[in-house]
């Protein structure tokens, strides 16, 4: 019973840093990276899919972006479901390439996406605070029902907290990179 409540705390821990990384992976900065297009959608015989499904797409340099289209029909939907994202990028078609050049970032823009990786940041450090939470109000539960003792809830408790210390530290780390990658010129 104990160390499925600690299963389950540390589980939804990693998930919400996950939910993090995922939600940072989405935030532009003056790098390009492959990954930045991942939640693009394009219609491709009538679905919605990822660009990454229709397309090759890779780095041409630290700046730019190429999108190959595996279909040459596909190109214009490409291009304009990249220019129609929040991104912020404005695709040019060469021959067969798509290429995506990363535009600079503003020294203002550079600050309002330091806030939104700051809000991201609490709200997984809140995340994983509930899942603390959930998890010492099962082990009182476990107590109430003479499950478990007062002294193995006490050391589950403190397992607990840990755990919640150390994805409170990496979720850090997480935004200290992100925060110096944004603030690089």
């Amino acid at each position: 019973m104990l160390d499925d409540v600690k299963k389950s705390a540390e589980q939804k821990m990693q998930k919400s840093i996950e939910a993090l990384k995922n939600d940072l992976a989405k935030v532009r900065t003056g790098r390009a990276h492959t990954g930045l297009l991942d939640h693009v959608m394009v219609e491709y015989y009538g679905s919605m899919v990822a660009v990454n499904q229709v397309a090759n797409v890779n780095l041409g340099d630290a700046r730019t972006i190429n999108v190959q289209p595996y279909e040459k029909n596909m190109m214009a939907k490409v291009e304009k479901a990249i220019r129609d994202c929040d991104l912020g990028l404005n695709p040019a078609t060469n021959g067969d390439v798509i290429r995506v050049p990363m535009p600079m970032l503003t020294e203002e823009r550079r600050r309002d996406l330091t806030k939104i990786v700051r809000t991201e940041g609490e709200n997984a450090k809140v995340a994983i605070r509930n899942v603390r939470r959930d998890a010492n109000d099962a082990l009182k539960k476990l107590v109430k029902d003479k499950a478990i003792s007062e002294d193995d809830e006490r050391r589950a408790q403190d397992e607990v907290q840990k755990m919640t210390d150390k994805s409170v530290i990496e979720v850090d780390k997480l935004l200290q990179v992100k925060e110096a990658d944004l603030m690089a010129v």
